[in-house]
């Protein structure tokens, strides 16, 4: 083809760049479909308790992780085939399609770093709230397997965990020992759900943050070669 020398370099190694973001984009897609259907995720988040569904914070999260992973594949195919054809216009939709991932990333990290302990605070919020709810019904009602119960039954058997602290934890093992409520899972754990929560979904939510830095770094430096190929198919005497 027409480039050659330096620009010929800045071919290939855009060209290198953009199977690296395609393959970026195949594992965050990976990475997010695990995350949407992880059985510790799924089995909290899809609870329902007297009509309320548990918060979709984090769902909505992945979701936008599953499109942007789609998106990338679908970006880095077009970045690889306009470099190696040294089209000037798939490169120049290439450049624009990377600046709209771009800003949007930006807007994204900007909202997740603002909302970051959103998501386990909504969901602590909705252990609290059914925690005390089953505590009350199994003390109140002969029958242990109450709605409540069920779903309390969930949070801890999924999180190996029991109460909201330290004290809820013993509380709650001394009267499931006495047979007055059946709430903690069979390792009688002492470890409290806050914690378990707080940790499911920083983990989840520090892997997606990291994800997003990578291939924000992978995109700048791909805007660079993309522009200065551009530049140099247009320069070129073959063309």
């Amino acid at each position: 083809m027409g480039v050659e020398g330096c620009t010929k370099c800045i071919k290939y190694m855009l060209f290198f760049f953009n199977f690296i973001f395609w393959l970026a984009g195949g594992v965050i897609l990976g990475v997010a479909l695990w995350l949407r259907h992880d059985p510790k995720t799924s089995n909290l988040l899809e609870l329902e308790f007297d009509g309320a569904h548990a918060p979709s914070t984090f769902y909505i999260s992945v979701h936008i992780l599953i499109a942007v992973g789609a998106v990338m594949m679908v970006v880095g195919f077009l970045g690889c085939y306009g470099a190696i054809q040294e089209s000037q216009c798939l490169l120049g939709t290439f450049f624009a399609c990377l600046v709209i991932l771009f800003a949007c990333e930006v807007a994204a990290g900007i909202w997740g770093f603002m909302h970051k302990d959103t998501v386990s605070k909504e969901m602590i919020n909705y252990y609290d709230s059914v925690y005390e709810k089953a505590l009350t019904q199994s003390l109140t009602d002969k029958d242990k397997k109450t709605a409540a119960a069920s779903v309390l039954k969930v949070f801890h058997e999924t999180l190996s965990c029991c109460g909201k602290g330290q004290g809820t934890a013993f509380l709650t093992l001394i009267t499931d020992s006495l047979g007055l409520t059946d709430l903690c899972p069979s390792s009688e754990t002492t470890t409290n759900c806050h914690e378990r929560i707080d940790d499911l979904f920083t983990d989840k939510i520090y892997l997606i943050g990291i994800a997003a830095l990578v291939v924000a770094v992978i995109m700048i430096f791909e805007m660079i070669f993309s522009m200065v190929l551009c530049c140099g198919i247009r320069n070129s005497p073959v063309y």
